[in-house]
């Protein structure tokens, strides 16, 4: 047998879990056995990054975006379809036929992605579930739709990869997918990176101009709904009320900014809160940071969970989806429902008045988190492929 044509397709290249640890995978392939492939939007802090990977074809096309764009669509839809159908023929000029695997990422590249693929006549498509497309804080009928269109892209669908065994429980009883078709891959880290005796605490600090005495509470997230990131601002106006000397940091960009500025400028604390942007320097942040806080509303299994127990930082989150599956509540971290502003103001206020607690908090989350190692997702990705190319079936 060659060499597997291994294509993965994601919508956008920004600054995130799912982005970063499909490069990683990318990059990393055993290049003995796989022959990687990346189609992407073109937009994104991480396209050049993407576009620099050595040994990966890289088919980035404006028309694949994020927003339901029906023209534009339909162009990316084609465009991947012609792609897909050039590799098939490159496959069948070798000696031996080449297999090729579709293995698609988020939720409009999961769609187009995956009927490309059909239409293209490729066998084997894979698809991972970062989160569902739908989810409770959406109007109904947008919730069934996304819906709908999962199950009905499901049957073309050879197998599922989900980051959180909460997702395979939602794709079962969604009647998305049945048991034998998905496989639990945990979204990885480079756990090594997070290690404290890499950075110089004092002198990233010094760097953004936080003095190595006063507690730090971060969160790191894009700036979309999804992230609730001015449910974090009212968590630090409610937290600065009675610790006024606590400063906030808060890492990522996104269409929220705006709203961010506007809502600290109204509770009067500018100079209580970092926006630090979007930033490639995560592990060394993390060694300045004494208490990370999550706000989402929904998510698959977010990444920065693992990164903060590998720094060994206590975590405050939002109990949603996969995030029970890295942060147990009152072992390394605090978890309470979505929009419980109060009563997460109150454990970052506990942990902070706590802080032997919360080093105990800390060193429990890095005995946790050797299941996140992105190492043991390459492989685990890898041995599902040959499986697949074997079997036809994940066994």
């Amino acid at each position: 047998m060659g060499r597997i044509t291994v294509v993965h397709i994601i919508t956008k290249l920004e600054l995130g879990g799912a982005q970063e640890n499909t490069l990683f995978t990318l990059r990393h392939l055993d290049r003995s056995s796989y022959e990687p492939v990346l189609i992407s939007g073109s937009e994104g802090i991480l396209v050049q990054e993407a576009a620099s990977l050595q040994g990966v074809s890289v088919h980035l096309m404006a028309e694949l975006v994020r927003e339901i764009r029906p023209l534009k669509d339909a162009g990316a839809l084609i465009k991947m379809v012609g792609i897909l159908k050039r590799l098939k023929r490159k496959g069948r000029r070798g000696a031996v036929p080449a297999q090729i695997i579709v293995h698609t990422h988020s939720s409009k590249a999961g769609i187009l992605g995956r009927w490309a693929a059909r239409l293209a006549g490729i066998r084997i498509i894979i698809h991972t579930v970062h989160g569902f497309s739908f989810n409770d804080f959406q109007p109904p009928p947008v919730r069934a739709l996304y819906r709908a269109l999962e199950r009905f892209t499901a049957r073309i669908t050879t197998c599922f990869i989900v980051v959180a065994d909460a997702d395979r429980k939602e794709g079962i009883q969604s009647g998305i997918f049945t048991d034998s078709r998905v496989r639990l891959i945990r979204s990885g880290i480079d756990i090594g990176r997070f290690q404290a005796a890499l950075y110089d605490r004092a002198a990233m600090r010094r760097r953004l101009g936080i003095d190595d005495r006063i507690p730090l509470v971060a969160m790191i997230a894009c700036f979309k709904p999804q992230k609730a990131p001015l449910d974090f601002i009212r968590i630090a106006r409610m937290v600065l009320d009675e610790m006024s000397h606590v400063r906030f940091l808060l890492v990522g960009d996104g269409v929220l900014r705006p709203a961010i500025e506007k809502l600290i400028g109204k509770l009067g604390i500018r100079d209580k809160i970092i926006l630090a942007g979007w930033r490639r320097d995560i592990p060394a942040i993390m060694q300045c940071v004494d208490l990370l806080v999550l706000t989402s509303l929904w998510e698959g299994l977010p990444r920065v969970l693992p990164e903060a127990m590998a720094a060994g930082i206590p975590v405050v989150a939002s109990r949603v989806n996969g995030s029970p599956e890295a942060i147990q509540d009152g072992v390394n971290g605090y978890l309470l429902p979505p929009r419980s502003i109060g009563e997460m103001a109150q454990k970052v206020m506990h942990l902070l008045q706590h802080p032997q607690k919360a080093r105990a908090m800390g060193e429990k989350g890095r005995e946790l988190v050797q299941e996140f190692d992105i190492w043991k997702m390459v492989k685990e990705q890898e041995m599902l492929y040959a499986d697949l190319c074997t079997n036809g079936s994940p066994t």
